[in-house]
């Protein structure tokens, strides 16, 4: 009987086990994909991976770049809203700008990351030159960086008739970071002061730091007092940089520049005719001479720098043809030396220097010898093919009219702009304008001005027609009259080495209280 007993104990546990609860008597046939088991971890949510934000140096426009890294406090300032205003009244001169930056704009801007300074500074060619290359202004100043004689000197940017260091864009640029460092260095860290230091110097700032300091005053720039343009050079550039980073609040376009490198620089390691370079590369004379603005001339520096930005694309075409034509870089002329000929004359007539013909023809010192056979180096295309050498720029600079009479004033000994300016009783400012120079320049001997002339202003121009004479030539007229032989060729559409012959009339602008008749 207890043998039995057990058994049924067993099949009702059996039972228990077994039997369906309430539940589940009704088969269900989703409970397995929407009903997971109490004793079953839930399956884990899958979130999408966010993609980081592209970093500065991954954007498409070097300008979004610059905007991402503009990081100094923009005051509320009367002068800061001024400039800002005038930046948004004014979209063309931003997209000039852009222009001009365009080739150059990217490799200033590693060259500010690589040193870890303010990306603000990118922006001070903006205020300086307008990004222009061949910026000069009143005080000297030349290039994107405007570096006057002085600073450029201690930056060891060199000048010479060849090659003018401070519009070489890659040394310029070292040179005004190292500049920006010092400043940065001596300022402690207070950029205000060290980008007004750029423009005054860091002398005068200081002293006026210490002269608030005396007064117990605020030592901040906008408490400072500093001239006139410094005061408002700081504003400028921070509005600037307000207008860039928020373009789009502000509605300004700015032409987009892509955000990868543009030129490489390449060193031929000898002097290189410009055109000729050009040609070994694949592009105009122009598009070179605009990415190397620092030569003056026709040719690369005879004693060096060699080196040349092109754009990156025509690098290997121009290393290819200099290898196949590494005794081709210069054209040389022989010429035959003829009585009353010197070698500062032949270098004049040849565009030249006279070390170089010296150089080139080994001679110790200028005495040369009728019959004698020299080398001289010469450009390879006229002048006119090199636009943007300095005596081009000059021409079209002297060709922009000014007034109503175009004279020329041949520099004599002892003269200077301010004397010849009130000679001819005009702005010696002016004077310096008409012939691309600063006021401070020195004049030479032999140089040629123009100065622009109406009647109204102490000058009495009159026409006159002169019948010319027997034994008559340009120069003798030209002194006659106080006028020159390339005004008197310009009048009257006389092209050079042509002759005139008596009876010939001649239509002559001359100023009546300087005749010499």
């Amino acid at each position: 009987m207890k043998l039995k007993l057990h058994w049924i104990g067993l099949a009702l546990l059996a039972g228990c086990q077994t039997a369906p609860t309430p539940e589940n008597t009704q088969p269900d046939t989703n409970s397995a994909i929407t009903t997971p088991s109490k004793t079953e971890p839930k399956a884990a949510e899958v979130k999408p991976v966010e993609k980081p934000a592209p970093t500065p140096q991954e954007q498409e426009d070097v300008w979004q770049r610059i905007a991402m890294q503009l990081e100094m406090p923009i005051p509320d300032n009367e002068s800061v809203d001024y400039y800002r205003n005038w930046y948004i009244k004014h979209p063309s001169h931003l997209r000039t700008v852009a222009k001009r930056a365009k080739p150059f704009l990217y490799m200033i801007t590693v060259e500010i990351e690589k040193r870890g300074l303010p990306m603000e500074l990118v922006l001070l060619p903006v205020v300086e030159s307008a990004f222009d290359p061949f910026a000069y202004s009143h005080g000297s100043a030349a290039g994107l960086w405007q570096f006057v004689p002085g600073t450029a000197d201690r930056f060891k940017l060199e000048r010479n008739w060849w090659y003018d260091g401070r519009r070489d864009v890659p040394a310029a640029t070292t040179a005004a970071l190292d500049y920006m460092e010092y400043f940065d260095s001596r300022f402690d860290g207070n950029w205000q002061h060290s980008i007004a230091s750029y423009n005054s110097g860091a002398g005068r700032v200081s002293r006026s730091i210490k002269k608030n300091q005396r007064l117990g005053k605020p030592t901040d720039f906008f408490s400072l007092d500093l001239p006139k343009e410094t005061s408002g050079y700081v504003p400028k550039l921070l509005a600037l940089a307000d207008v860039i980073k928020n373009h789009e609040k502000y509605g300004v376009e700015l032409p987009p520049i892509p955000n990868k490198p543009v030129l490489e620089m390449v060193d031929p390691k000898q002097q290189l005719d410009l055109a000729i370079a050009a040609e070994f590369a694949g592009i105009s004379i122009t598009e070179l001479q605009g990415y190397n603005p620092a030569y003056n001339q026709w040719a690369t520096s005879p004693d060096g720098p060699y080196h040349l930005l092109l754009p990156i694309e025509h690098v290997d075409q121009f290393n290819a043809n200099l290898k196949k034509n590494a005794n081709k870089t210069m054209k040389v002329v022989r010429y035959k030396v003829q009585s009353g000929d010197t070698i500062s004359q032949l270098a004049v007539k040849h565009n030249t220097t006279t070390k170089i013909i010296e150089q080139t023809n080994d001679l110790n010192g200028a005495n040369i010898r009728v019959g004698q056979y020299l080398l001289i180096p010469t450009a390879s295309k006229g002048n006119k093919t090199y636009a943007l050498s300095a005596p081009q720029r000059l021409k079209k600079t002297q060709a922009k009219a000014k007034g109503k009479y175009k004279l020329t004033h041949k520099v004599k000994d002892g003269e200077s702009l301010w004397s010849i300016a009130r000679d001819n009783s005009i702005s010696y400012r002016d004077l310096a304008k008409w012939n691309g120079m600063a006021p401070r320049d020195s004049l030479r001997v032999g140089q040629n001005l123009v100065i622009w002339k109406n009647s109204s202003d102490g000058a009495i121009i009159r026409t006159v027609h002169y019948q010319i004479r027997q034994g008559d030539n340009l120069s003798s007229i030209a002194q006659k009259f106080s006028v020159a032989v390339t005004d008197i060729m310009k009048w009257n559409n006389i092209e050079r080495g042509s002759y005139i012959k008596p009876g010939q009339k001649l239509k002559l602008y001359v100023d009546v209280t300087k005749v010499n008749v």
